[in-house]
């Protein structure tokens, strides 16, 4: 049988465990804090109890399920596993550590992978004896109902170890998307646009609640200010800032003072009972709702294309990860092939943009 290991058993570390468990494979799990390690095997079945309640889930199944799952003391002891994953603290000396140990216990064809998504893999890569073993599987949580994973290749990775990487993940159900070693891989970073284009027109004076309004009626699930409620706007202000750095402060990834307001005011969403929008219900869409979702999608698309440029994935996957990753109606391609007018609208934006935003509807190449 194939052994997984997942070092780190937090929300996401537990998830995956869970994720490939559930597909029959026997899983070393770890995590450097006891409590941790011993609560994982109750946590996990607190977790199911409800599906078994409910008949989705038969007894016999969950205890197959925690049967395959074997605690161990720490990544020593993981020597067994052909694929190990990583799920710890994002702090790169950390990783670095857990990745020396690691390299000291499995075989020499075993992947080491990290599910970072703030971390370049090359990085984690550096020091290595063996880089070309490792490579990114970025879960999204939680992961055991999330379709996508993202596959991240550093320079250095073999093809053997993205092979093995793949086949093991879909065993579990997954789709995986190759995606390049790029800050906030696909779904991150092609979603800054969302939210982003979403600030920029709540700084020119529309409300979030019709902003929303306009990319339901678009045929959008949420609209990007109920998302940010529903992630937290600490969260989100977090990864923008992280992004904007990143990418040397790009006016594409501009950090909106109204996000930063909102995080100050402490009204965070869900989390804190009050947001942008949460939890006032939603509204009727405004009569210029098609200008608003048109202008929002253009970003998108034009964000997407930006990526595409760079190497390392393809149309077909940039839409396949932003339509499993953030539940959107359509990816940012299909957006492009459906607007013939879209440069002309980049043109536009650009043209109307204030200073500090000079730059950021420039159209990528493909445009």
């Amino acid at each position: 049988m194939t052994t997984i290991a997942v070092a780190g058993l937090g929300t996401m570390g537990l998830g995956i465990v869970q994720t490939y468990a559930a597909a029959g494979f026997h899983v070393l799990a770890t995590d450097s804090f006891a409590t941790v390690r011993d609560s994982a095997p109750d946590r996990l079945r607190n977790g199911l109890a409800p599906r078994v309640a409910a008949g989705k889930l038969a007894q016999t199944e969950l205890d197959a399920l925690l049967a395959r799952i074997q605690i161990v003391s720490g990544p020593k002891a993981m020597g067994a596993a052909q694929l190990v994953i990583e799920a710890v603290v994002e702090q790169l000396p950390v990783k670095q550590a857990l990745f020396a140990a690691l390299e000291d216990v499995v075989a020499h064809n075993a992947v080491l992978a990290t599910n970072t998504s703030s971390l370049r893999v090359a990085a984690l890569a550096e020091g290595m004896a063996h880089p070309a073993r490792l490579l990114g599987l970025h879960f999204f949580n939680p992961a055991p109902v999330m379709k996508l994973v993202e596959l991240v290749a550093h320079p250095g990775t073999s093809d053997a170890a993205l092979a093995t990487a793949r086949t093991l993940t879909e065993a579990a159900g997954k789709t995986v998307i190759a995606c390049p070693d790029r800050p906030g891989f696909i779904v991150n970073r092609c979603a800054r646009p969302f939210y982003g284009e979403a600030l920029a027109l709540l700084e020119e004076g529309r409300s979030a609640a019709e902003i929303d309004a306009a990319m339901m009626a678009a045929g959008y699930r949420l609209g990007p200010f109920a998302l940010i409620d529903l992630i937290g706007a600490d969260i989100n202000l977090a990864a923008t800032q992280g992004l904007s750095a990143a990418m040397d402060g790009h006016p594409r990834y501009h950090v909106f003072d109204a996000l930063k307001q909102q995080v100050a005011s402490g009204h965070l969403g869900r989390k804190t009972g009050q947001g942008f929008v949460y939890p006032s219900a939603a509204q009727n869409a405004p009569a210029d709702a098609a200008a608003i979702a048109a202008r929002i999608e253009a970003a998108l698309a034009n964000e997407a294309a930006w990526l595409l440029a760079e190497g390392g994935t393809k149309p077909s996957g940039i839409d396949t990860a932003m339509m499993l990753g953030l539940n959107f109606p359509r990816g940012p391609f299909q957006i492009l092939t459906s607007r013939p007018g879209l440069r002309a609208d980049l043109a536009a934006l650009e043209a109307a943009a204030p200073p500090y935003l000079k730059g950021r509807y420039k159209p990528a190449p493909l445009i």
